[in-house]
């Protein structure tokens, strides 16, 4: 599978590094950059051939993987349209529809959107694929494997519930943060050194996060099972309950679901 990249920022150069970790030649992977540097930096650090613009041997591909800003990919899809035949195009730009996507390429029906998570760039990320009809099996599978590169995959059927995948893994991630943020601003208030509680607060989401992952119990179950009645989990959870952390947990993902709506309204339009 030869695989062409439309922009070379951060979350591509993780793909490209994930493909050749997973046993892709460099040869088979091009990447369309305009910044010269950029250019330069990947050909040094990655060995795949580069281009400042879309040109035949940059579309003699199976897959084109649409990288650049949302904002910017109408503009960055438009010499791609008369380069189109049976390529797939797989897009990695958060909130773009697939109907606009494809009104910009010409009707070109070929499309796959996806929305992967910043843990990609370690390799560790979660990504939403949802496709159009047009797109056949093996279109799929080719996308899916890109995107495994990186993390894991999802297939959403329903496109209208990749605001959702946006919401909650997407952003999910800074939610995770802000977690762990507030653990570590606890222990240093606690007396620990910053070191130490950036170390407690950093181990204990990993060692949470990889028990509930390898456990088939709920997450509710396995917390009720760190909770001793009358304890010191229980104080901390009822004082969190009183706060409406949790309730304002899912506020906050509905919050980011409407938002992730009227984003792709937005950018969608002519």
């Amino acid at each position: 599978m030869k695989i062409t990249f439309l922009g070379g920022g951060n979350m591509a150069t993780a793909l490209i590094g994930g493909l050749l970790g997973k046993g892709f030649a460099a040869d088979d992977l091009a990447v369309i950059e305009l910044n010269e540097d950029g250019r330069r930096h990947l050909e040094t650090r990655y060995g795949v051939r580069t281009h400042a613009a879309p040109d035949a041997a940059a579309m003699a591909c199976d897959v084109i993987v649409l990288a650049v800003k949302p904002q910017q990919m109408k503009t960055a899809m438009v010499p791609l349209v008369p380069m189109l035949s049976s390529q797939i195009v797989v897009s990695i730009a958060a909130g773009l529809r697939l109907d606009d996507m494809s009104r910009w390429l010409g009707g070109y029906r070929r499309l796959v959107r996806t929305m992967p998570n910043t843990p990609a760039l370690i390799g560790a990320g979660i990504t939403g694929l949802c496709a159009l009809p047009e797109v056949d099996d093996s279109g799929r599978a080719n996308a899916e494997r890109i995107l495994q590169a990186v993390g894991s995959t999802v297939w959403i059927d329903d496109e209208a519930r990749m605001d959702a995948v946006t919401a909650v893994s997407g952003s999910g991630p800074a939610y995770v943060f802000m977690f762990i943020e507030a653990l570590q601003q606890a222990g240093e208030a606690l007396g620990f050194t910053p070191e130490q509680a950036r170390q407690l607060a950093i181990e204990t989401t990993l060692g949470a996060a990889r028990l509930a992952a390898q456990s088939e119990e709920p997450a509710a179950i396995l917390r009720e099972r760190v909770t001793s009645k009358g304890g010191t989990t229980e104080a901390a959870l009822q004082t969190m309950a009183q706060r409406e952390v949790l309730q304002g947990i899912v506020a906050g993902v509905f919050a980011a679901n409407a938002r992730g709506r009227e984003l792709g309204e937005q950018l969608g339009q002519d």
